[in-house]
């Protein structure tokens, strides 16, 4: 074990007879190894896949973006990391970019059920097509923030983040096209990073999981449209959790499997167990599968399970929720014809791409082609975060957010930009003063590292005020004499 802690002799006895005994030495020789480091890089950001290739790194064949670093780097002083460049992202999970793309070819409302750190939004959004939104939600109060960071770091606006239970998104009337659930599960798959995992599994918890999953996906399920898409996912082994939930799926809420082309050379497991079968079609240049098991020590990453359903054109269940207007009813925000020049229009929209709305303690940018759904979340769901926050109002003037500075349709010509050095960025990211050219002007400004943009500050003079939230910041007392370089 990579992490020199025992496994229950409980989960060792199961393991082996479901995986075979040669699949299950060829496990724990991985679980002995240390964890492999990956990335994903952000596409609405980032350099490209090739220039990541000349960098010496090892692409992930199911994720375009995605790539295997030689070692494990310390990703907290990198600018980039928090400039959103890129998402550390385990291997496995992101299939999930390989599974949409074959799913979905138009624009779509999603839902990520379970959704922190936001791993599995992020790639999501990345994977549909433009027009698409994404509502990523979080039933734990701390984890939703972590959530929310994420996103508004990754910069696309089509996300909204919800703090909410599965069955509250019945009671909102919104229905979706797709959703990946992405359940609480006993954590098997987390083995070889977390002894903690391994110290809290027991056969008790391997049940109370399963019963808590098919829960939370009889909840969801009247959400999803006749003909939408399930994602089912687990980063734990055992059947119960895994193949028997799908069968539970397929029994109780009428799903049927849905069967996706993988390379035959990915080292990828089908179904295991008893009554899903593993490959439903192979041959030639493609297997279609629609149960995939990511097991270490066959492929890089610490483990998943996924599995791909539909809910049948005539499986509505219920009494459809009845339609609500789609006129806009929320008032415009004061600050509409100061802030829209600020933000790149979408071609199709024009000057009619984006509606202000005043909140409390915020300025949000929501494009308006999703209003009526932020109508609906707004009303019934806790909401925390949407679109593009642009600010707080301060007298006539607004101090803008860092979710503006990081967002990818922010027009870069409308703050002056000041390139600081990487030990500067980390100052600034540790909510430090840092000192600007003796030339900038005053007032608002746009701090970049590399031609990234990392956040805002106001410069008075003798001194620039950061404004970088106070919650985000570097925690760690101590930073290094350079910043690290991952890309």
């Amino acid at each position: 074990m990579a992490n020199d802690t025992a496994l229950p002799q409980a989960f060792e006895a199961n393991t082996r007879k479901l995986f075979g005994e040669a699949r299950y030495q060829r496990f724990l020789e991985a679980l002995r190894l240390p964890p492999q480091a990956t990335i994903r890089l952000n596409p609405f950001k980032g350099p490209t896949a090739e220039e990541w290739c000349e960098k010496g790194f090892s692409p992930i064949p199911w994720c375009a973006e995605g790539r295997a670093l030689p070692q494990r780097p310390d990703f907290t002083f990198d600018p980039l990391f928090h400039a959103g460049a890129y998402y550390v992202q385990e291997s496995s999970s992101m299939f999930v970019s390989h599974v949409v793309r074959h799913l979905v070819s138009t624009p779509v409302t999603a839902l990520d059920l379970c959704a922190a750190p936001g791993g599995k939004t992020t790639t999501l959004r990345a994977s549909l097509s433009e027009g698409s939104v994404v509502v990523a939600n979080e039933p734990m109060k701390v984890r939703a923030s972590i959530l929310s960071e994420n996103v508004q770091k990754q910069g696309h606006p089509d996300i909204m983040v919800t703090n909410n239970y599965p069955r509250d998104f019945r009671k909102a009337a919104i229905t979706f096209d797709l959703i990946l659930a992405d359940v609480p599960c006993s954590g098997e798959g987390m083995f070889r990073k977390d002894p903690q995992a391994i110290r809290e599994w027991s056969p008790l918890n391997v049940d109370n999981c399963a019963q808590l999953q098919r829960s939370i996906i009889e909840d969801i399920w009247p959400t999803l449209r006749p003909g939408g898409y399930l994602i089912y996912s687990t980063c734990t082994f055992n059947e119960d959790e895994d193949e028997k939930n799908v069968q539970w799926i397929i029994n109780e809420l009428g799903a049927q499997r849905v069967d996706i082309p993988i390379d035959p050379s990915w080292p990828i497991t089908g179904a295991l167990g008893t009554g899903l079968p593993a490959v439903t079609n192979s041959g030639g240049k493609e297997e279609r599968q629609s149960v995939f098991r990511f097991i270490p020590g066959f492929t890089p990453g610490e483990g998943l399970f996924m599995a791909v359903l539909q809910k049948p054109e005539a499986g509505a269940t219920g009494k459809p929720a009845k339609k609500r207007p789609t006129a806009p009813r929320i008032k415009p925000s004061a600050y509409q014809k100061t802030v829209v020049p600020w933000l790149e229009e979408d071609p199709a929209m024009g000057k009619g791409t984006w509606t202000l709305i005043d909140t409390p303690s915020l300025i949000r940018a929501i494009p308006t082609r999703w209003l009526p759904l932020y109508e609906k979340a707004s009303d019934a769901l806790h909401l925390i975060h949407a679109g593009i926050g642009i600010g707080t109002p301060k007298g006539k003037s607004i101090v803008p957010s860092a979710s503006l500075a990081l967002s990818t349709r922010l027009h870069r010509t409308t703050f002056p930009q000041v390139e600081i050095s990487g030990q500067q960025a980390l100052l600034y990211l540790h909510k430090e003063a840092i000192a600007l050219p003796s030339d900038t002007p005053r007032g608002l400004v746009l701090l970049t590292y590399r031609g990234m943009a990392l956040g805002f500050c106001k410069n008075i003079g003798n001194r620039a005020n950061n404004l970088f939230p106070q919650e985000w910041k570097i925690k760690t007392s101590h930073l290094p004499e350079q910043a690290v370089d991952v890309i």
